[in-house]
């Protein structure tokens, strides 16, 4: 009786020694959090898809973070988010109260030697991502496409925001790759801008749009049939656009196939948010155990649903893992990726 008296006292005490450094980082990312401000920066100017995603996470993330810090939203526009991640790389502080949420193509832009581009994604701090989208090509209604081959043909002017940006470059791969004739505006500053231009018959279609930001934009547009949708960029299609041919359906051979699959990674990536590099790395935990609780909080996907915005989770480790594999692409894929994008 005393041999197992004692042995319950030594499994406790072992218990408590395993225990005791995990619960003195729980406490420490506790008290660090406590009465904080976390800034989540967007790279876009409000009003857009991205904006919404980010104000609503900031409005529950909260309660579900260790201490219960507020938080503030800021927006950083700039060179299509661009301006952000050389900032949130370089500048920003690297303590774990701050992160952002920008463009899907970040990491794919430094891979394809993007200008500009000022920090290794493989070392940011990949949060997780609200979404797993699709984005189209949409045209004003009044252009008449009928068909896709129709739609290839045509010298269709798209509006885009910066060189670079994912209205830019979806068009672009469609020019390089797979021969269309498209003509490109940018300097676009926002995504709401993109939409006045259609509107206003600046430009006649917009690309990289991501169904699910149009749905929740501009229901009307899509109830009152005022674009067609012509093509959808993903890995596989929507279930909601099943007539809608994917962009490797254009593909003529391996080559292209490969260079497209690779682009397509970036669109895995929805809506991703991410730290600094050297964020401490129970606060990086805390912030990706945050953020899935987040997502999968009853009020934030009732709300999200009532948005219209499409929630689908990827976990933080899962968005690491996916940069880190999208370093390791063949170079003669790359190669024929980064002309597809027009980075040479």
């Amino acid at each position: 009786m005393q041999s197992l008296r004692l042995l319950l006292v030594l499994a406790s005490l072992l218990i408590a020694l395993l225990a005791g450094p995990v619960t003195a980082r729980a406490d420490d990312v506790e008290d660090f959090y406590r009465d904080k401000m976390v800034s989540l920066y967007v790279g876009y100017p409000p009003g857009g898809g991205y904006d919404v995603y980010a104000r609503l996470l900031a409005k529950y993330m909260p309660k579900h973070l260790a201490g219960h810090p507020s938080f503030l939203v800021r927006n950083r526009p700039g060179a299509a988010s661009l301006t952000l991640v050389n900032d949130l790389y370089n500048v920003l502080p690297r303590d774990g109260t701050v992160f952002g949420m920008f463009a899907r193509s970040i990491a794919m832009d430094k891979l394809l030697g993007r200008q500009g581009a000022q920090y290794d994604p493989v070392r940011l701090n990949w949060i997780g991502s609200a979404n797993n989208e699709v984005s189209i090509c949409a045209v004003w209604h009044g252009l008449g496409v009928k068909s896709l081959a129709d739609f290839m043909q045509r010298p269709i002017v798209f509006g885009a925001n910066a060189p670079g940006s994912e209205s830019d470059i979806y068009p672009t791969i469609l020019n390089n790759l797979l021969g269309a004739h498209f003509k490109i505006v940018t300097g676009y500053p926002g995504v709401n801008d993109l939409l006045l231009a259609m509107e206003r018959g600046e430009t006649q279609g917009r690309c990289g749009w991501t169904w699910s930001a149009a749905k929740a934009t501009k229901a009307d547009w899509l109830r009152e049939k005022k674009i067609d949708i012509v093509l959808q960029f993903a890995i596989a299609k929507h279930p909601e656009l099943p007539n809608v041919p994917l962009v490797t359906e254009l593909a003529r051979n391996d080559k292209e196939r490969q260079a497209l699959d690779l682009i397509l990674t970036m669109q895995a990536m929805g809506r991703p948010f991410a730290a600094p590099h050297d964020v401490p790395a129970d606060r990086v935990a805390a912030l990706r155990a945050a953020f899935s609780a987040t997502l999968r909080d009853p009020d934030f996907t009732a709300e999200a649903n009532a948005k219209k915005l499409e929630i689908e989770l990827v976990e933080g480790a899962a968005l690491q893992d996916m940069v880190v594999h999208m370093f390791q692409a063949p170079k003669d894929v790359v190669e024929a990726a980064r002309t597809a994008i027009g980075h040479h």
